[in-house]
């Protein structure tokens, strides 16, 4: 990634909104068993970063670093399902008494962005990431499609976490067999 877009990417993530302040902070979720959470998720939705607004195939991979540390690279074709693939790497650095919910992200130093586990599902199958600010979220399955009562579950956990469900992009995963059947979030 060239220096410009990590400095768009970190000054949006860092960007707060207007009335985020009227909400509480976000409550993580009580305990995240990191070696557990490692691994590959897909993205499914999110109120995303203009880095990520036009992302295909999104997946983000975790890797716990021997420091504690975790390597994180989210891989995405933009634009289209075979448009350039991009990738950005990070360091979440996680925040000590928070049980390993609640991270710093930082995609260039010295900058690191709210990272929030707001909701786990209890088989580390489905997950939530949101930031106090209220303006970005994103949510993840460890498989590209989810079943329409999760579907439907997962909206209203964003909803219940103050996030503007129009703001919501369903992230295009191109490799599933009738992809293009399935309802989109935001309807025209």
């Amino acid at each position: 990634m060239c220096g410009a877009h990590a400095l768009i990417l970190g000054l949006a993530l860092l960007s707060g909104t207007a009335d985020a302040g009227a909400l509480p902070p976000v409550q993580p979720v009580p305990h995240v068993d990191l070696p557990r959470f490692m691994g590959t998720w897909y993205l499914i939705a999110a109120v995303p970063t203009d880095y990520e607004r036009e992302a295909w195939n999104a997946v983000e991979t975790y890797a716990l670093q021997p420091d504690g540390n975790i390597h994180t690279t989210f891989r995405f074709n933009q634009g289209a399902a075979g448009g350039p693939v991009k990738q950005i790497h990070s360091t979440g650095y996680v925040r000590a008494g928070s049980g390993g919910a609640v991270w710093g992200v930082q995609v260039f130093w010295p900058l690191k962005a709210q990272y929030i586990v707001a909701w786990l599902k209890p088989d580390y199958s489905e997950m939530i990431v949101a930031r106090d600010a209220r303006d970005y979220t994103w949510v993840f399955a460890r498989t590209p499609r989810v079943a329409a009562a999760d579907w439907a579950s997962l909206r209203a956990q964003v909803a219940a976490l103050g996030y503007d469900l129009s703001k919501l992009r369903e992230i295009p995963q191109s490799d599933l067999p009738g992809a293009a059947d399935r309802e989109p979030l935001n309807k025209p």
